[in-house]
């Protein structure tokens, strides 16, 4: 983690697929969850080459604002920018885009976690 640096950013692109999609009259457009999943992947994976062995990651905020459509069949592409590092919390800035315009806006936080720990906490809600 000592090698992420504020400023740091990373791009991800995808097509519109239609598990990407919630229908809209007749057609099938980019849905919210799908860019909030963009989103929270595109960070991930700015973050995961910097964590150090036995750490991971978790997403605990985002905030998305979807600023129009988008086609399916078409690209949609996410820049995500590390903007602050608060000891173990990662705050990012990420824009989307599609082939025209904008097309939607994110603040983004992501907690590094020790990984041993967290497994033992899910194992002991699993019984």
């Amino acid at each position: 983690m000592d090698t992420l640096k504020v400023g740091m950013k990373h791009t991800q692109e995808w097509v519109v697929e239609e598990k990407h999609t919630t229908k809209r009259g007749d057609y099938r457009v980019f849905s919210t969850p799908s860019m909030t999943q963009l989103v929270e992947s595109t960070a991930n994976q700015l973050a995961a080459p910097h964590l150090k062995p036995g750490q991971g990651q978790v997403g605990t905020l985002v905030t998305v604002r979807h600023m129009g459509p988008t086609p399916m069949g078409k690209k949609v592409r996410a820049e995500a920018e590390l903007v602050a590092i608060d000891r173990r919390k990662l705050s990012f800035k990420v824009k989307v885009y599609d082939e025209v315009e904008q097309v939607g806006e994110s603040e983004h936080d992501r907690f590094v976690i020790d990984l041993d720990k967290y497994f033992e906490r899910l194992k002991k809600k699993l019984g």
